[in-house]
């Protein structure tokens, strides 16, 4: 194995990762900006308060986005398997 494969190989697993990983960050971020500003709206600065809205609007879509995620981890997958005759050689 080249060192140019192994690079593209990690480059292409980093890149899917943050890929699917996106959505669920970002959900959790502005659900957090969202409640951190009702927050400050009202004057309740309880720390725990985040923590119920941020788990149901990232478990909703998680679910939501789950085939999609699937396809693209299946995706990177098939063509690291497809692959592997490159890389004996």
């Amino acid at each position: 194995m080249s060192s140019t494969l192994a690079v593209e190989l990690i480059r292409q697993a980093l890149t899917v990762a943050l890929l699917v990983a996106a959505p669920l960050l970002i959900t959790s971020l502005a659900v957090g900006i969202l409640v951190s500003l009702i927050q400050a709206v009202t004057q309740i600065q309880e720390q725990t308060l985040t923590f119920i809205p941020k788990l149901l609007a990232m478990a909703a879509v998680f679910v939501i986005l789950l085939p999609w995620s699937l396809s693209q981890l299946v995706q990177y997958l098939v063509g690291v398997l497809q692959s592997f005759p490159t890389l004996a050689s």
